[in-house]
């Protein structure tokens, strides 16, 4: 861990002299950039003033106590005063409890924040000589954004299996399904992986730009070599109150080739194992919160939701955190533990489904399908799933991505396997590599 308490932070949050773009993205500079935006909104941080990383079962509450001691004696100057403003950390989080992979905050040196039109820039700095202004802010990002290192023009020159083969994953979901209709129990998540390889470093920064404007209804995210576009929200917490967005139950876009859009989104909607696959993610999402929340409002249907590569059913869940004794609410870090996994990346039950997910798949998903995304000073952010992404391989020039389904009784390892495809389809197309076909 790292020593919080060496220098005071002095952290400077002021609103930013420039209107808000369209796209914060445009404001990307590097291939090191800490990334959260959709629909205009969102965070970008830029260079790094302090991180921390833990690994196991207590990940999330080693980080969100590091958080807390380095933010408790920040010198606050906040003219904002909006969730996102004043100190702000970055993470992602492995997805398993039993992974080697390291679970990671990083507070960067300034953030740039937009959201409903609005802009500001947050300065973190422990220099105390620092010339603490909206004038040293800006020199300071400045300087930051001439220092990132800028990659462009790699290419896509091979696509090979990861850990989990394609052939494996056949065999997986296969006996995935005999294990469910064992009565073991009643969902799995099943994932694989592929690597990317390109003939120069992966263009972070154009990467994540792609991501934005072709799928404009999800959330662009990127962590330390973690990237993508999820269509799912975890868990966002702003000023007490709590929201999630839920997906499970998948049809690829293409099936609209030929059905049309109406009858395909009507199939999916009236698919009893679609539906089923939905609830289960819905009831253990509610179950987790439940203890922990008032007014909980979930939907009774799904609606679907259409992205450029496939639809999903779709649950939009709000609630109000309930105070504890002393008057205070969980903040966002203390979430994370309770509402992850949920049945849409793991299963049902939840404990006995990761079991039989690490002996099918036999390989560490890493922060494949964790939480990533971004923890204020008071304890609100965002956290969605890191899904429809890819990991950068530390050769710097390498892209694993990975992608899964939910498995019940009646699933087929070929629509299975096909939907794989159509869930690694966002990363290919941001990379400019030529689609897969499925084998």
């Amino acid at each position: 861990m790292i020593d919080a308490s060496a220098r005071t932070l002095r952290v400077l949050s002021l609103p930013h002299p420039l209107a808000a773009t369209e796209d914060p993205l445009e404001h990307l500079a590097g291939d090191a950039t800490l990334t959260w935006a959709r629909h205009g909104n969102g965070l970008l941080g830029f260079g790094e003033i302090a991180r921390s990383s833990a690994t196991g079962p207590e990940r999330f509450a080693l980080l969100s106590a590091w958080r807390s001691e380095l933010f408790a004696g920040a010198e606050l100057h906040d003219g904002v005063g909006t969730p996102g403003s004043g100190p702000v950390a970055f993470g992602s989080f492995a997805f398993s409890k039993t992974s080697s992979q390291v679970s990671t905050l990083i507070v960067p040196e300034i953030v740039l924040g937009f959201r409903d039109g609005a802009a500001w820039i947050t300065w973190m700095t422990r220099d105390p000589q620092a010339e603490f202004t909206l004038d040293g802010a800006l020199v300071r990002l400045e300087a930051l954004r001439e220092e990132a290192h800028e990659s462009h023009s790699a290419r896509v020159t091979a696509v090979d299996d990861g850990g989990v083969s394609v052939e494996a994953y056949r065999a997986a979901v296969a006996a995935g399904v005999e294990r469910i209709r064992g009565g073991e129990v009643e969902k799995i998540v099943l994932s694989r992986d592929a690597v990317l390889s390109l003939d120069a470093p992966v263009p972070v920064a154009d990467t994540l730009r792609e991501l934005s404007v072709r799928y404009v209804d999800c959330w662009t995210y990127g962590v330390d070599g973690l990237l993508g576009a999820t269509p799912e929200m975890l868990i966002q917490v702003m000023n007490g109150t709590a929201r999630a967005r839920v997906l499970a139950g998948t049809l690829d876009r293409r099936a609209g080739l030929e059905a049309g859009d109406a009858a395909a989104t009507a199939e999916l909607a009236a698919d009893p194992k679609q539906r089923q696959e939905h609830q289960y993610a819905i009831d253990s999402l509610t179950a987790a919160l439940g203890p922990l929340v008032t007014g909980l409002e979930a939907p009774s249907e799904p609606f679907v939701l259409q992205l450029p590569n496939v639809w999903h059913l779709a649950s939009d869940v709000r609630a109000k955190l309930a105070p504890a004794a002393d008057g205070s609410t969980p903040g966002i870090l203390e979430l994370l533990p309770v509402v992850h996994p949920t049945a849409a990346v793991c299963g049902t039950p939840r404990e006995r489904a990761g079991e039989i997910i690490r002996e099918l798949e036999g390989v560490d998903r890493g922060l494949y399908a964790g939480p990533v995304g971004w923890v204020d000073g008071a304890g609100n952010g965002e956290f969605g799933i890191a899904l429809r992404g890819g990991i950068v391989e530390p050769s710097g020039t390498a892209v694993r991505l990975w992608a899964g389904c939910g498995i019940v009784a009646d699933s087929e390892p070929e629509a299975e396997l096909a939907e794989t495809f159509a869930k690694m389809r966002p990363m290919f197309q941001a990379l400019g590599a030529p689609l897969p076909a499925v084998h």
